[in-house]
């Protein structure tokens, strides 16, 4: 009998006990005088006292001796050794999957300012980023599709843009840089670092306009979204490809149909089609491909990511997917389909962390982004910060344990790290060098493989103007946030309904566009996303956690967020211009969380 973690066996099965063949464990004591747990059988030590598999679950060994464990509920298997809490996050996705209907058409409700179709509209001859081509030269179409461009100055043809022409070949711009064209067609910079433009570029420091006009700075998403769909578009190749997929063996039809393709061809357009469901698919049938796909993509029994938390559902890379042979070629896949939603304007249902928008984008780490996905432990390492540690006793080293499957392992944060002592001295660089450590966690393999898929369909640079928080929404759409749900479902500390604080927040709240709405969410919860249930169903790190407004700090702070609470800090602001003033700058200016 063969097996596979993707498939479902077939067969009759006799469980003998729990599955486990004796006793294989030992418990011994370590030269610190701690205890932990050795199975001689799989040659791994726990610091945990080791449980039963769960009941219905059997521990076996293939032909080549590699251990997987089967479940005789749902007769699938798994490489990943089944606990309590795997098997919990095994029915939350199963019953995700249930509200599936329900949550499809929520998800078709998602959009980027009113049009589900940016690609389409990028396409309009009257819209072009870039403004006219020079004088002389002319856009045509080939019989295949393909765009080139006559100068009739010199009677050349070439098939690069001339207004475009080696940009993104040339060295980038500095951080926090972006080039943007005036309605003529000039190109401009700006510096959102000092929130300022100019005409010289800062790589050359020429300018491409002697005495222009000045241009206001703007923070203007809906126009960085039109210049990713421009140059999507420049990258499209002509006519369709099929890709053919059961309902029921939807992941492994598409990996093996999309990593069959040349990563040129998946920039053509899509046309999916479930058999038996035969029809034109203008879109509809791949949005709910889609949406199916990246829902199955965080099947816990593929063990390639997990929860970022109990109860965050956003997901990161699994550490212990080495564990399925062949997952560097699953996260290639996935690499591939997530560059094609971003490239075709399609959404996916389930979102990711926010350092894991941040390592597509290119954009360093650190501490702050550990409230999102770990609060216990960006909590102590802030307690190391603002404490000393050498009045207190604490004897801490330059390395840190890590638990993968049970096997306790040490991973040292710089050579012979497990002699070096932290001290006042250097215990920056210890929270700097451990925070980088927790949020890597060493997936380098699978973080590569990802990439790799990912730039074969969709460079990195055609996103490096976005921000995190943006990404998410270019990736999993923007919902119509219904305030009357928002208001009715928040609570307070400290304030209470007839707070004028409170009620300029939700006058602010009814002032702003979706899109502010949106970026205000993320602010406070760390996403974009709701659940299918709404404000009723928010979660925070501790389970169900309804929205939060609490009065913290003076007149003169901004708001901070506490993404692991959903809670915002709104400090006690003496009018309504002030409040507005101090949200909109945390909301539009601020990354990461906590700020002040």
């Amino acid at each position: 009998m063969e097996h596979n973690n993707l498939k479902i066996i077939e067969g009759e099965y006799h469980v003998e006990g729990n599955g486990e063949r004796g006793s294989s464990w030992e418990q011994r004591v370590d030269q610190h005088g701690r205890v932990y747990y050795v199975d001689h059988v799989e040659k791994r030590t726990s610091w945990d006292r080791p449980e039963p598999l769960p009941p219905g679950w059997e521990r076996r060994v293939d032909n080549i001796g590699r251990v997987y464990y089967v479940d005789h509920f749902t007769r699938t298997t798994t490489w990943q050794r089944p606990t309590l809490e795997s098997v919990r996050n095994y029915e939350q996705w199963q019953l995700q999957r249930s509200q599936l209907q329900g949550a499809m058409q929520q998800f078709n409700q998602r959009f980027i300012y009113g049009n589900q179709d940016l690609f389409a509209s990028s396409q309009n001859k009257e819209f072009d980023p870039l403004g006219p081509l020079p004088p002389g030269w002319e856009k045509r179409t080939d019989n295949n599709g393909r765009v080139y461009f006559v100068n009739h100055n010199t009677r050349i043809t070439q098939w690069e843009d001339p207004r475009s022409q080696g940009q993104l070949n040339e060295k980038p711009l500095p951080e926090g840089w972006e080039m943007r064209f005036t309605v003529d067609g000039v190109p401009y910079f700006v510096d959102h670092n000092r929130r300022t433009t100019t005409y010289i570029d800062p790589r050359t420091g020429k300018s491409a306009l002697d005495n222009g006009p000045q241009i206001a700075y703007v923070r203007d998403f809906k126009a960085k979204v039109h210049y990713f769909r421009f140059w999507c578009q420049q990258l499209a190749m002509p006519q369709h490809i099929k890709i053919t997929v059961t309902r029921k063996t939807l992941f492994e039809d598409s990996f093996q149909q999309i990593m069959s393709f040349n990563p040129q061809d998946l920039r053509r357009r899509l046309w999916v089609i479930f058999p038996g469901e035969e029809g034109l698919d203008y879109g509809g049938v791949a949005r709910e491909w889609f949406f199916l796909l990246s829902h199955e993509v965080l099947n816990p029994m593929y063990c390639l990511f997990e929860y970022a938390g109990k109860d965050n559902y956003c997901l990161q890379i699994n550490p212990a997917s080495y564990i399925n042979p062949d997952h560097l070629k699953y996260f290639r896949f996935i690499g591939r389909f997530i560059a094609m939603a971003l490239f075709h304007g399609k959404f996916i249902d389930t979102g990711f962390s926010l350092p894991f928008y941040k390592r597509i984008l290119n954009k360093p780490v650190g501490l702050k982004d550990l409230e999102s996905v770990d609060p216990e432990f960006y909590n102590s390492l802030i307690w190391v910060k603002e404490n000393n540690i050498e009045e207190c006793g604490l004897e801490m080293y330059f390395s840190v344990d890590k638990e993968i499957l049970g096997e306790i392992k040490s991973h040292e944060l710089k050579p012979n790290g497990s002699n070096i002592l932290v001290t006042e001295e250097n215990k920056e660089e210890y929270i700097r060098m451990v925070a980088e450590w927790r949020l890597s966690r060493g997936v380098e393999e699978q973080t590569q493989a990802f990439f790799e898929g990912f730039n074969e369909i969709l460079p990195q640079q055609y996103l490096q103007y976005f921000d995190a928080k943006e990404l998410e929404v270019l990736l999993c759409g923007m919902q119509e946030i219904d305030l009357n749900d928002w208001q009715r479902h928040a609570i307070y500390r400290h304030y209470t309904r007839t707070s004028k604080q409170i009620m300029w927040f939700w006058q602010f709240v009814k002032e702003i566009d979706n899109e502010k709405r949106m970026r205000l969410l993320q602010f406070v919860t760390g996403t974009c996303r709701l659940p299918v249930g709404g404000f009723a169903d928010l979660m925070g790190s501790n389970g169900p956690q309804k929205f939060c407004i609490e009065k913290v700090g003076k007149e003169n702070w901004l708001p901070r967020s506490h993404t692991c609470f959903n809670r915002l800090d709104l400090p006690p602001y003496k009018s309504y211009e002030q409040l507005k003033e101090k949200l909109l700058f945390a909301i539009e200016e601020t990354e990461g969380f906590g700020q002040e």
